[in-house]
């Protein structure tokens, strides 16, 4: 007999279904199920309603004592934590009013991690992403996306990707890896063309014969890559199957037209985007994905969450967790920050880090709690679920579940 089991009773279960991936949200379009429980099998969802009218279809059932608020496991689809060394004195720097420019003559800025990252062993950096990995993982995230970028070239951007494969086999944590191998010009390449063929023609095959990865990224900024050098590039990744994101609109603007002109799956960062930018989004299938802990950690204008969903746009929030401007890396208390300054509904930052985020990743078995979706909860100690966001990221989950297995607990 297939072993089916319920979980439940929650004081509230919200499956965070019925809900459009664009466009604005009400608190009031929120699911709640009052004693809810979920059944499972095989890690993965079979039914979602009242714990008591599913417990004839149980084999098995967990308890769940006292009051509990039950959400989707988070998504978080922009991170950078294949990484080593730390940009400490980069942030003292910039907080006693140092420029980007002063701080990378002093030996900062992402240059300085691509030297510490590519000094390190490929184990060295498995074990960063594990140990990072697990932090979110108590926190309330089970699906984690992991860029590679601070190689900047075949053989380092391959130990990176190889790493993150390795820690996603050694992990709980569904690892979604990305090559981000244009992520700042390299100092060792003169000619930034020769640079971006050299990856197109000799890493883009390796990520496919050894599986490392589905997802291209890039950083399209006048301190990074131009338009017009990117577009051949991702003219590349594109004719062999990859799936595009694009790091757009951080400090100017043009990356996110770059996004729609190819069908990019996200376009990430956007704090620079004005009112032409948001509503090219808006018009298109690209996930706008705002990267709050950025804002938090350069001090600069959070993305224009509220404008882009009142375009109708699509909202993933995520933390991109990195050495550099966020090194904060907490989903919810970022989400929770944004939805103060932008005046973002419940539903909306709640969306932006479960269902919306895992379409920013292009996966649609998890983010909600539904049949036929992965059993990925996480289980918070209050009966009203606004607490979760008023609380601002403090008040942590009390049982994380991975594909139907209890993964994490926090006393």
């Amino acid at each position: 007999m297939r072993k089916v089991q319920l979980i439940g009773p929650f004081s509230q279960l919200l499956p965070m279904t019925s809900l459009p991936v664009k466009g604005a949200l009400k608190d009031e379009q929120l699911k709640i199920i009052e004693k809810g429980g979920v059944l499972v099998s095989e890690g993965k969802i079979v039914a979602v309603g009242i714990f008591e009218d599913l417990k004839n279809q149980a084999t098995d059932i967990h308890f769940i004592e006292g009051k509990s608020v039950c959400l989707p496991g988070f998504v978080d689809s922009h991170t950078h934590i294949c990484f080593a060394g730390s940009r400490a004195r980069d942030y003292a720097y910039r907080n006693a009013g140092k420029t980007y420019l002063e701080i990378a003559k002093a030996g900062g800025g992402i240059w300085d991690t691509v030297t510490q990252t590519r000094k390190a062993s490929q184990e060295s950096l498995e074990k960063g992403i594990i140990e990072r990995s697990e932090s979110h993982l108590a926190n309330g995230v089970t699906t984690l996306e992991v860029k590679s970028g601070y190689g900047l070239s075949v053989e380092e951007e391959l130990k990176m990707l190889r790493a993150i494969k390795q820690a996603n086999s050694k992990t709980k944590v569904d690892l979604i890896a990305t090559c981000l191998a244009a992520h700042i010009k390299p100092k060792d390449w003169s000619q930034d063309k020769e640079y971006l063929d050299e990856i197109a023609n000799n890493l883009f095959p390796l990520l496919k014969s050894e599986n490392l990865t589905l997802r291209v990224d890039a950083f399209v900024e006048e301190s990074a890559f131009s338009m017009e050098e990117i577009k051949p590039y991702f003219q590349k990744a594109k004719d062999m199957g990859f799936d595009i994101t694009v790091h757009a609109d951080q400090f100017t603007t043009g990356g996110s037209q770059v996004a729609v002109d190819f069908g990019a799956i996200s376009a990430d960062h956007l704090e620079a985007s004005t009112e032409k930018e948001i509503q090219i989004l808006a018009q298109s299938n690209t996930i706008a994905t705002a990267l709050p802990g950025a804002s938090l950690g350069l001090g600069c204008d959070f993305t224009p969450a509220r404008k882009i969903l009142d375009a109708g746009g699509a909202l993933s929030i995520a933390s991109d967790h990195n050495p550099g401007s966020a090194p904060m890396g907490d989903l919810l208390t970022q989400a929770s920050i944004l939805g103060t300054f932008e005046k973002l509904s419940n539903a909306e930052v709640l969306s932006g880090i479960t269902f919306r985020a895992a379409a920013a990743l292009n996966l649609s078995d998890r983010g909600k709690t539904a049949r036929g979706c992965l059993a990925d909860l996480v289980v918070f100690p209050t009966d009203n679920y606004q607490e979760i966001t008023y609380h601002q990221g403090q008040m942590k989950p009390i049982q994380v579940w991975k594909k139907g297995q209890p993964i994490s607990q926090n006393q």
